[in-house]
């Protein structure tokens, strides 16, 4: 049950944005620059770093929602996404992609510089600026975002087929007018 009433029955940040539209537009105005905005990363692996910093916050809803978007947008769909769930070292995702699912990990782990190692690594893999850049800022915002859902202990979906559906959704028509 959610910490706070909220006026709608909609899981996850859904139910708090409904509630709070003043405060909804800035944030799908931020979710729909840096996972639909112009990027040397695809949508789809934008979406792929979402969904892991959210899978290591524990943030289940955050977690499936961009986990399927990004399964909707990359090749191999929903398998590279578990595959990455389950091992990174071992997915099928590019050497750039991996390095930088290792940048966004350690932003998710603390707030302090991304380790020079994890720099190298990924500049060794093609990383440019504009790559990590987009990365870190993907993988903190969030951070925030987990903490937002988390936090005030939202809801989580029971129609099956949710997750699917949403991914469907935000690669049709991005979260800028999500609400």
């Amino acid at each position: 049950m959610p910490h706070i009433h909220l006026d709608s029955d909609l899981p996850g940040i859904r139910g708090l944005m409904s509630d709070r539209p003043d405060t909804a537009a800035p944030l799908n105005a931020l979710a729909d620059l840096i996972l639909r905005g112009p990027s040397p990363l695809t949508r789809g692996e934008r979406e792929l770093i979402a969904s892991h910093v959210s899978e290591r916050n524990a943030t289940r809803f955050c977690a499936d929602t961009h986990g399927a978007a990004a399964a909707a947008q990359l090749d191999g769909g929903a398998a590279v996404v578990e595959a990455v769930r389950d091992d990174l070292d071992t997915a099928p995702v590019t050497p750039l992609l991996r390095a930088l699912l290792h940048i966004a990990a350690e932003v998710q782990q603390q707030a302090a510089p991304v380790s020079d190692e994890a720099v190298t690594a990924a500049r060794a893999a093609g990383a440019t600026d504009a790559h990590l850049h987009d990365t870190v800022l993907i993988a903190a915002a969030f951070c925030m975002y987990n903490r937002y859902v988390s936090g005030l202990a939202t809801t989580l979906p029971t129609e099956p087929g949710y997750y699917e559906e949403a991914g469907r959704r935000i690669t049709a028509h991005g979260y800028a007018a999500a609400v």
